[in-house]
């Protein structure tokens, strides 16, 4: 390598130019159009750079069938002005490597005709070498520098070495992840982490590699992976998934293409045929998740913070700029070091662990590895609010986070997700929740998209009014000022007790730059939001699916529970429904399952209907199947044990509904279908044509779904 250093001579018979042309086939660079090596972009060098790595890590000599042209091509590298990037790169004689290994194959020299050339160069394009085990399985080798962007699901199991998703770090011996990369969030990457190993000989390294790997392969697949490993890489086996909560949702139409798409890129390489036995596909670096600087300056800090004490970390931004991915890199990093984080998640709409509509305190003890609806969670604590936002109801809202906060200890690092409202209203109303959480850091997502938001400072929120309070300065009456926060939004006495909280005293802003790629607007975000709270809500009735390897059962062909009327109270939080029609409203509707204070002994017929909105725990949710009127019984179709069902008293009906899909398959009815109907009468009171529509535009369009509060008349 020291003889590589030293740069050569010209000659005057030969320009640079030539001699670079001449090493272009052996260097294996871009089709692009030939250009000197002195005007080479920083990205062009970087590719340069990186193919040269990748050529050494598969134990090809740094010299080997590269003519003069190649060293003339690293000369004019280092003289550019990307100095600095490629000094972050380890230089390839630094590369430790495990003894002389032979190129694979498949990334022999290609021969000079050009045609053949370009089949030879996408065989060759393979930083991670993959192998087929058979029955699902592929054996994956991962450099220590190398990321590997994907599309799909699959089970990672980290043989060897140690490797890093989603902020959550895989070593060896741990137990396989369930890895979602679905299509409609940004791709996973797992990235390979270089770990220095003890004085070990590279005999004991070898040895150690085919005891880990002789459970798992045969002997041909652990000598093929020890001919083209570095010690420095990770060993990885990745195995198709297939889970009942998976083939539940993959089952609807409306979201079966989330996990696989069957779309075949436009060049198949043999990478591609051995990963689709996985159910996975290889994705560009820059549709995967992208973390600006600022963003890992803030990660690492609160990393710090929170190893040994407890802060509380309020998260907040615009709409779609990144909180709830900040949110899940965060919770991973912090479990990479503790056992437990806790979240209180405060977005109506775009809720990570729950359906929609509700607030809740969370422990978090598993990594997030995936979109929310592939990891439904039970709360520590929970309320059904029953909306997708809180517009004209925000006195509700704050108590409701009050009532949750209760069970919050202080155990554990607590981590707040704030909704994306942040203009007008929704800025007072922030400023609000800040004085009432007593935040120890605000972490405020910006983007160069949409209105510039004001940075949220302690003296900000000191000097600023919100909905509710009033700033240090200002002491003009404000309507509807909720008595017993006082000028400081204080818990009332009975709650000081049961909180950790004290009055606001300031917090330390990190202001984050957003870097994360959405494909949201202002013209397709309500669609969006609609799509994933329906994937929440089937997420959620996933769990209805026992856990052994089973044909599916349709939702209608499972045994709902029996309620009586008697047993329970009603009440519809998002509108106001006349008590007659109370039970049309109920009918095959989504119900959050609570349990009130009030018993509801006493009462011999029903139904019972509350006056107000309880403030009280929702226990889970579940369907309202029908209603038999003659003996008084609701048919609830919950997941819920029957043990804790035992303790529910009150069913609230919301604004979140059942997903169009479920009411569309229903397979084993003939004739019509329960709750849809083809030939709908527009001319009833309040009909329109728009119901049905919603969701998915024209995904099934010769189908209308009725509203059954107007059909049973």
């Amino acid at each position: 390598m020291a003889d590589s250093d030293v740069p050569l001579k010209r000659v005057a018979s030969r320009s640079s130019w030539q001699r670079v042309r001449k090493a272009r086939p052996h260097l294996l660079l871009s089709r692009r159009g030939r250009r000197r090596f002195g005007v080479l972009t920083r990205g062009e060098l970087r590719r340069l750079r990186r193919r040269l790595l990748r050529a050494h890590a598969l134990g090809g000599d740094w010299k080997l069938g590269v003519t003069a042209g190649a060293h003339v091509a690293v000369k004019c590298k280092v003289r550019t002005r990307s100095r600095s990037a490629s000094r972050s790169l380890p230089t390839p004689r630094s590369l430790p490597t495990l003894g002389r290994r032979q190129l694979p194959p498949c990334s022999q020299p290609p021969p000079r005709s050009w045609p053949e050339r370009h089949v030879q160069t996408q065989s060759l394009n393979i930083s991670q070498l993959t192998r087929d085990l058979g029955s699902g399985r592929v054996l994956f080798l991962l450099p220590g520098w190398e990321g590997f962007t994907f599309s799909g699901i699959c089970r990672v199991t980290c043989i060897y070495g140690q490797v890093e998703i989603y902020g959550h770090i895989i070593k060896q011996g741990q137990p396989p992840r369930d890895v979602f990369s679905a299509y409609t969030h940004s791709f996973l990457t797992i990235n390979g982490i270089q770990v220095s190993e003890p004085e070990k000989s590279e005999k004991e390294i070898r040895r150690e590699i085919r005891a880990l790997l002789k459970p798992h392969t045969k002997l041909e697949d652990r000598n093929w992976a020890l001919k083209y490993l570095s010690h420095l890489g990770s060993i990885l086996m990745l195995e198709r998934l297939r889970t009942p909560a998976v083939d539940f949702m993959s089952s609807y139409k409306c979201a079966s293409y989330v996990f696989r798409q069957e779309s075949p890129p436009v060049k198949i390489n043999p990478e591609y045929v051995t990963l689709r036995t996985v159910g996975i596909r290889r994705q560009r670096r820059k549709k995967g998740i992208c973390l600006s600087e600022s963003g890992l300056c803030a990660l690492e800090e609160l990393v710090n913070v929170s190893r040994d004490g407890c802060p509380v970390i309020l998260v907040c931004g615009a709409c779609d700029i990144g909180k709830s991915t900040f949110n899940r890199i965060l919770i991973n990093q912090l479990l990479n070091s503790i056992p437990v984080a806790d979240y209180l998640e405060c977005d109506l709409g775009q809720t990570e662990f729950t359906p929609p509509g509700c607030i809740a305190l969370l422990n978090i003890t598993e990594p997030i590895l995936g979109p929310p609806y592939t990891h439904q969670r039970r709360p520590q604590r929970m309320v059904y609010y029953g909306k997708m936002n809180c517009h004209n109801d925000h006195e509700n809202y704050i108590e409701i986070i009050k009532y949750v906060m209760r069970d919050y200890k202080r155990e554990a690092p607590l981590i707040i997700n704030t909704m994306g409202w942040v203009t007008d209203e929704g800025l007072m109303l922030l400023v609000d929740l800040i004085r009432l959480l007593s935040p120890n850091y605000v972490v405020q997502l910006s983007s160069g998209r949409g209105k510039i938001m004001p940075a949220l400072t302690a003296e900000y929120v000191d000097f600023t009014d919100g909905l509710y309070t009033k700033s240090k300065i200002k002491r003009r009456y404000r309507p509807f000022e909720i008595q017993e926060f006082g000028n400081n939004l204080e818990f009332a006495d009975e709650e000081k007790d049961s909180s950790s909280f004290s009055v606001f005293t300031g917090h330390k802003l990190i202001s984050v730059h957003s870097e994360f790629i959405c494909s949201k607007n202002e013209k397709n975000r309500a669609k969006y939001n609609r799509i994933f709270r329906d994937l929440a809500v089937l997420g959620y009735l996933s769990q209805l699916m026992l856990p052994v390897p089973e044909p599916l059962s349709p939702l209608h062909s499972l045994t709902p529970y029996q309620v009586p009327f008697s047993a329970v109270a009603v009440r519809v939080t998002h509108a106001d429904v006349a008590p007659a029609h109370i039970l049309y409203a109920l009918n095959a509707n989504w119900v959050g399952l609570c349990k009130i204070v009030d018993d509801m002994k006493g009462y011999t017929r029903g139904p019972i209907l509350l006056a107000q909105n309880p403030i009280c725990d929702c226990l889970g949710f579940g369907i309202c199947r029908g209603i038999d009127m003659e003996q008084r019984l609701y048919y609830i179709l919950t997941p819920l044990p029957p043990e804790e069902l035992r303790t529910v008293n009150c069913l609230l009906v919301g604004a979140i509904s059942i997903p169009h899909c479920i009411f569309r398959k229903q397979p084993g009815p003939e004739g019509t279908v329960p709750y849809v109907t083809t030939s709908y009468n527009f001319k009833l009171l309040g009909a329109t044509e728009k119901i049905g529509e919603r969701q998915y535009g024209n995904a099934l369009p010769r189908y209308k779904l009725y509203q059954k509060r107007k059909t049973r008349r």
